[in-house]
């Protein structure tokens, strides 16, 4: 690819992008937002030209690698600065630019009365150089390096508004436990030296085959480990729905496009090394399908609009962790799903921040009701995305969703019955909580008064509304959210006709032998898009025909569980937090009375004997003179002892 030297400017101008900001200061409060706008546009049209350079040459010619420097020469381990180019990485770079530059444009309206608007977009340039380094690195450790650089920036987005506490510590609960799954990866990056003496994914992918089972095993359950805490799975799913603390755009960005994606590419990336390690392959499904029933169930209960998206994307990343999980029949098709649900979850995330723009920043959908008439850009493309993430024919989720449901049925024994039936489940659920998501939003009685109604009466039990005025979002928000909405529309067709798709990633991810699930393809269909049919006419019936309450209403036990993430949060503390706090007092109560006491002790009894010695420093001769001829008569003493008994 004549193009390939063009890969470090992609990871290089946004980086630019973000030190001038940073640096400049507020000198470019004025045109600071414009400059980050222009640095992820400038990203991705660098991005289209390789893209368009590689489309043009053959499928073998489309894996390249562009070494800029010798980066690490330690001994034997040599890493170089080098930059992987193939379907897989550009798939990644196209949607972190093109989403990203919508996300930034979007942010300009959104972000314009805050005072802090250039430090955001210089945190969201930072942020997409560090994801567009993670999907590019030649190597697990330059990936690394990417992977932290994305932590640090969600940490410093998630908690922009840290003058509120809440924001500050989700912040940090995200960093955190996001720190945990790093561990993860370092350990693997470890066992990886000692058994393939590097960590360059030529060397480790190309012998993976080579190494012994239990060692890719335990590799490829580290990395696991790692994809959990970057993609919110479990158990490291807790951060997720308390990053909703950040501004509405941090959230399309890092939870629907770019960082919760990264667990799938790494583990998608390493597919000869967890192809090598099939009990590792099972557990990754597992994790997958768990994940996808836990988030499904937390977002029927939840009355944020925000926190019900951020369920729907720990469901779904579920999905693709189950796809990545079943081997190469699943890894084109959770990359499929991950680009599609880029776009339409993007636009829902817009939405909602549209939403809020429109009803003074609330976020409890209960509050709302009957707001298409009044936001008609925003219900048509939430809309649009509604319909895609629910999976209804032709829209993009039918496309790239339906065919996880379809790979979730290839195996043999229990697999293809328990996979195939949850992933079955998991989209009459989707479909259930995003219509109820839909329908609370822009449908039903308004549940919200004017100045002229007097603000107070009409709730729905006699509870008092709050005053709003709600008006459509500028066009600077709302032409972003109509690009995703065609995105949600037409993607999934474009790229499934001919399984155009499939076969571009086919360079990286390798020719899937086709394999006929245990029901057919017909029936399996059927059964999805009723199921999606029921869910969505339930929650039609319950949040658009009856009456909603302003106030959640009592409700079973698992209903009240799932409104508090299914007590995540109590589990963690219980499991981890308490033992933890447990371990660390004995272990300083164990420092503190025998390791320091020990050694305050001894230096005590010098410092007495020392006391003791120098009372012996009395200043008169008398005394010096009398202590030298006691010290005589000892030495004379122990010689005349010592002469005897040798004589004897």
């Amino acid at each position: 690819m004549q193009t390939l030297s063009l890969a470090p400017w992609l990871v290089a101008t946004p980086l630019i992008g973000a030190a001038l900001l940073l640096l400049v200061g507020r000198r470019s409060d004025r045109w600071g937002h414009w400059l980050g706008v222009l640095a992820s546009t400038a990203t991705f049209v660098i991005g289209l030209v390789i893209l368009l350079d590689m489309l043009g040459a053959d499928a073998e010619q489309r894996v390249g690698v562009h070494t800029a420097a010798n980066w690490i020469d330690v001994g034997p381990l040599t890493v170089d600065l080098g930059f992987q180019v193939d379907p897989l990485s550009m798939t990644f770079v196209m949607l972190i630019t093109f989403v990203g530059s919508l996300i930034h444009l979007y942010s300009v309206a959104y972000m314009s009365h805050d005072r802090d608007r250039r430090r955001f977009f210089a945190y969201l340039n930072l942020f997409v150089a560090a994801m567009l380094l993670l999907v590019l690195a030649d190597s697990y450790l330059l990936l690394f390096v990417g992977w932290e650089g994305v932590g640090l920036a969600s940490f410093l987005l998630i908690g922009f508004w840290d003058h509120h506490l809440p924001n500050a510590v989700a912040g940090k609960k995200a960093f955190i436990m996001n720190r945990v799954g790093d561990m993860g990866l370092i350990a693997a990056m470890m066992l990886m030296l000692a058994t393939f003496g590097g960590v360059d994914f030529g060397t480790v992918l190309g012998t993976a085959g080579a190494a012994d089972q239990g060692t890719t095993t335990a590799i490829g359950l580290l990395l696991l480990l790692a994809a959990c805490g970057k993609s919110a799975q479990l158990p490291l799913q807790a951060w997720l729905g308390d990053a909703m603390a950040g501004p509405t755009p941090v959230s399309a960005l890092i939870h629907a496009a770019t960082m919760v994606t990264a667990g799938v590419y790494l583990l998608v990336r390493s597919g000869p090394l967890l192809e090598a390690a099939p009990d590792a392959q099972l557990v990754i499904a597992i994790v997958g399908a768990l994940t996808l029933l836990f988030g499904a169930i937390v977002g029927c209960a939840k009355d944020d609009i925000k926190k019900a998206l951020a369920a729907s994307t720990m469901s779904q990343i579920g999905y693709m962790m189950l796809a990545a999980g079943l081997g190469p029949v699943g890894y084109a098709f959770a990359i499929f799903h991950l680009l599609t649900h880029g776009f339409f979850k993007a636009g829902l995330f817009l939405g909602a921040g549209s939403v809020m723009h429109a009803m003074d920043d609330d976020v409890n959908m209960r509050r709302f009701g009957g707001l298409a008439r009044l936001l008609p850009v925003t219900a048509i493309t939430m809309g649009l995305g509604w319909l895609a993430i629910l999976g209804v024919p032709p829209f993009s989720g039918f496309y790239s969703k339906d065919k996880i449901i379809e790979a979730a049925f290839v195996g043999e024994g229990w697999r293809p019955w328990v996979f195939g039936i949850v992933a079955l489940v998991g989209a009459g659920i989707t479909a259930y909580y995003m219509s109820r998501l839909f329908f609370m939003t822009f449908m039903g009685r308004r549940r919200w008064a004017t100045e002229l109604a007097g603000g107070a009466g009409g709730g729905a039990e006699g509870d008092s509304t709050p005053v709003r005025h709600p008006h459509e979002s500028p066009w600077l928000m709302t032409l972003p959210m109509i690009v995703l909405a065609v995105g949600s529309v037409g993607l999934g067709f474009a790229l499934n006709a001919g399984d155009r798709f499939v076969h571009f990633l086919e360079p990286v991810t390798g020719h899937a032998e086709h394999h006929d699930p245990v029901l057919p393809i017909w029936l399996i269909i059927t059964l999805t898009l009723t199921l999606v049919v029921v869910g969505a006419a339930l929650a039609f019936v319950q949040y658009a025909v009856r009456s909603v309450p302003t106030t959640a209403p009592a409700a079973p036990a698992v209903v009240r569980a799932a409104r508090v993430d299914l007590h995540q949060d109590d589990v963690n503390e219980a499991v981890v937090m308490l033992p933890g706090k447990v371990l660390t007092r004995s272990m300083v109560f164990a420092d503190r009375t025998a390791v320091d006491a020990g050694w305050l002790g001894l230096a005590g009894g010098v410092g007495r004997l020392g006391t003791w010695l120098r009372g012996l420093q009395s200043g008169y001769v008398r005394q010096y003179a009398a202590m030298t001829l006691g010290g005589l008569g000892v030495i004379v003493l122990v010689i005349w002892l010592v002469s005897t008994m040798a004589t004897s």
